[in-house]
């Protein structure tokens, strides 16, 4: 499957591409998920639960999937990869795992 996302990608920009397209038809806004991994670039801690509204824009996305969650009234951007859904649907489930798998091969774009 997960070489199916980025077939014709040529290069890391459409690499991005792919999985952006991927996610976006895969995940069911709104979900809620839990942290389960740190990140230097994100104040959500192991263990926290966060409500993802939706993914973020294609241009926040091309280092890494980006997800916006509810945070203190406002939206924020975290990875993707540091999270894990809760009751999720299997689609959005299939994806978020997809995603993590990737990137825990040491894949980037």
């Amino acid at each position: 499957m997960l070489d199916a996302i980025i077939v014709d990608a040529y290069g890391p920009e459409e690499q991005a591409l792919g999985w952006y397209y991927y996610l976006d038809g895969m995940l069911r806004f709104p979900f809620r998920a839990r942290c389960i991994v740190e990140r230097v670039t994100s104040p959500v801690r192991p263990g926290e639960e966060v409500d993802v509204v939706r993914l973020a824009s294609e241009a926040a996305c091309e280092h890494d999937m980006i997800v916006l969650i509810r945070w203190n009234d406002r939206a924020l951007g975290i990875p993707l990869s540091q999270l894990s859904g809760i009751s999720i649907d299997e689609e959005t489930q299939q994806a978020i795992e997809d995603w993590q798998y990737w990137t825990a091969r040491g894949q980037e774009f």
